[in-house]
């Protein structure tokens, strides 16, 4: 008997090989997903927005490892919504992240006036991972990264509490008017 959910006929490694790299569904499927989960929110779309801002600005950081925990600590003193605040972090996935940290690195060193030519370059940074002196890693590196993150992840920031505002109150008056206007869904509350 055959299973339920199963192909008819096995894929063949030509087919296993392109859906590693290319799945059927899109490589942009788990962000649309992340952004129906944050649309469908029932927290105010003040609330929402401010977890996605927070969440958008946590992930500009260089804490690596440490995004969603900074992002819901800040969201919960802004009483944002700590589900949308740790979604937003995945803006800093493996495609996105070494540009995220090289643009910070570089916008950091801007500012602060420092050149990362012979600074950094003498640093030993696979050693001071491996014996965790992380001290002598904040100058050169961790501090212009710092300072680079507030100046990019700021704006981008801003940006991600209006779109993701306007987005959650449109959102929420087009399945208003589908669905009527007494029969409000999930206990949404006006804004």
């Amino acid at each position: 008997m055959p299973m339920l959910f199963q192909r008819r006929e096995p894929a063949t490694w030509r087919d296993r090989a392109r859906n590693f790299f290319w799945p059927r569904k899109g490589l942009d499927r788990p962000f649309r997903y992340i952004g129906k989960r944050i649309l469908r929110r029932s927290a105010s779309p003040h609330a929402v927005a401010t977890g996605v801002a927070v969440g958008t600005l946590s992930a500009f950081t260089p804490f690596l490892g440490l995004h969603v925990v900074l992002a819901v600590a800040v969201a919960h003193v802004l009483a944002g919504d700590l589900l949308a605040a740790m979604l937003a972090t995945a803006l800093a996935n493996p495609l996105t992240l070494p540009f995220i940290l090289a643009g910070t690195f570089h916008v950091g060193e801007e500012i602060m006036g420092t050149a990362s030519g012979p600074g950094v370059g003498n640093v030993d940074l696979a050693g001071l991972f491996e014996h965790l002196r992380l001290f002598e890693l904040w100058e050169p590196v961790l501090q212009p990264m710092l300072v680079g993150s507030l100046v990019l992840g700021l704006p981008a920031a801003a940006s991600a509490y209006g779109v993701t505002r306007i987005g959650v109150r449109m959102f929420r008056h087009r399945r208003q008017r589908r669905t009527g206007p007494g029969q409000a869904r999930f206990g949404q509350r006006k804004s």
